[in-house]
């Protein structure tokens, strides 16, 4: 019979980012999408905000992070793939809710995009207004 491997989950969302985070013990290799997160994301910032749950908690080289992630841009994703890690690091050890709650990892950032309404060129953008 197969071992039962340890995992925990953690689903992240951002604007229309949703990231299926997993999280296996293992020595701090980040996966996206079957891609070393080195070739997913390029800008370093997007990296540093991938890492700051684990480096908030000093649990980088504990876990290992499988992440699929679909919808929305490079930065929507980066945050969306934060917000699962936090969640699923809870769900890895109650204790560290509190310190992650702190930083803010575990509230789901409400701000998305505006709708277009009707008369305007965008969500607020009226049209050019001319006097004559």
């Amino acid at each position: 019979m197969a071992v039962a491997k340890v995992q925990y989950f953690g689903t992240g969302r951002r604007k229309t980012s949703v990231a299926r985070v997993r999280l296996v013990p293992g020595n701090g290799k980040i996966v996206v999408n079957n891609k070393a997160m080195d070739d997913y994301f390029g800008l370093e910032t997007l990296k540093a905000i991938i890492k700051q749950p684990l480096q908030t908690v000093e649990m980088e080289d504990k876990f290992d992070v499988l992440v699929n992630v679909r919808g929305g841009g490079h930065s929507g994703q980066a945050e969306a793939i934060r917000h699962g890690i936090a969640r699923a690091l809870v769900k890895a050890d109650g204790e560290l809710r509190p310190v992650l709650k702190k930083e803010g990892y575990l509230t789901r950032d409400p701000r998305m995009k505006e709708r277009k309404k009707y008369g305007l060129r965008k969500a607020r953008r009226a049209p050019q207004f001319s006097k004559r």
